[in-house]
């Protein structure tokens, strides 16, 4: 599977991940079989009491996912691999992707119903460095701002985005910050400069192959969990796992 771990991938995920939870609680804890639990639960997009008995007992794995989901481990989990970004200095990738769910915790109403928008900011590898939860009817241009602003602490130098970021705000927003916008204008825009780098926008798919990835993990694509918490803690997750596959396969 394309999800799937490898024994290398573990020792950094467990590395990571304890250097992100508190030190307090939880000592003499399985922190393998704890994260595998997780793995597999938001890969198959189970119920917690069909979890297979080898992860140990669901309510014990749910409960654990509970208090640390609320403490923000596992956000810290995936700014830290995020922060090892080699390339997120040279240019940043704005884009989105629509979720299913119910009404309000970062849902809204779009034209497929309520559901989650999750804002992705990759690196210019493609890889994840921050991501945000709005509801599904919350426009891509209006949260442009939100996303130079999360991620790693350092602009680059260019961002890239698709035509739904076609702001002149948005540009001057960039520009103020030391960035140049690669953002494409509408066909209904007045006075359209002669030039625009193409062939930098073209690295704008990678994103797109970001998006697809995190749809691997089934209980992302559809939104199952009930609050904005719990989901942003396995979105988080699903993408410390994806910069860690990405890393160490390429």
């Amino acid at each position: 599977m394309l999800t799937a771990m490898t024994e290398e991938d573990w020792t950094i995920v467990l590395r990571v991940f304890a250097a992100s939870r508190s030190r307090r609680g939880d000592k003499g804890r399985n922190d393998r079989k704890f994260l595998e639990a997780l793995h597999y639960f938001v890969v198959h997009n189970i119920t917690w009491r069909a979890l297979p008995e080898k992860f140990g007992h669901w309510n014990s794995v749910w409960k654990r996912f509970w208090r640390l989901s609320r403490s923000g481990t596992f956000e810290a989990f995936f700014d830290a691999l995020a922060a090892m970004s080699e390339t997120a200095h040279l240019a940043q990738m704005f884009g989105s992707g629509r979720k299913r769910g119910q009404h309000d915790q970062a849902l809204g109403r779009s034209r497929g119903g309520f559901s989650t928008k999750i804002h992705l900011k990759t690196d210019f590898g493609g890889l994840p460095i921050a991501f945000h939860l709005t509801g599904g009817e919350a426009s891509d241009s209006r949260n442009f701002e939100t996303l130079l602003d999360i991620g790693p602490d350092l602009n680059p130098r260019a961002a890239l985005g698709d035509k739904g970021y076609d702001s002149k705000s948005n540009r001057d927003a960039a520009r103020q910050r030391g960035i140049c916008p690669a953002i494409p204008y509408r066909s209904n825009t007045k006075d359209v400069p002669a030039f625009f780098p193409k062939t930098l926008y073209k690295a704008r798919a990678r994103i797109e192959q970001a998006v697809g990835k995190l749809k691997r993990f089934k209980r992302i694509a559809l939104r199952c969990e009930k609050t904005a918490q719990n989901y942003g803690s396995f979105v988080a997750l699903a993408l410390g796992f994806i910069l860690i596959k990405s890393v160490h396969t390429a």
